[in-house]
């Protein structure tokens, strides 16, 4: 049998007393079981943006020498 598979969702909230937090990262099997943790831990909150994030499974292509100077330079 093999294990279920978890995937993570981003989550950007207005907690109970107005508060934005942005990018909150939460694993779940499904969006509904993510949105289950989250308002375990926020009670009260509104959900302003709910997304799927790639989990670090392997990647479609190899990354290049490019990529990484962008990313660390910030372009």
């Amino acid at each position: 049998m093999h294990a279920p598979v978890s995937m993570k969702y981003g989550f950007r909230i207005r907690t109970r007393s107005g508060a934005i937090v942005d990018n909150l990262m939460i694993f779940g099997r499904d969006d509904s079981e993510a949105e289950r943790k989250l308002r375990q831990m926020y009670m009260g909150c509104e959900i302003l943006e709910r997304r799927n994030v790639a989990s670090g499974g392997p990647r479609s292509s190899p990354i290049s020498y490019e990529d990484v100077v962008d990313l660390i330079s910030g372009h």
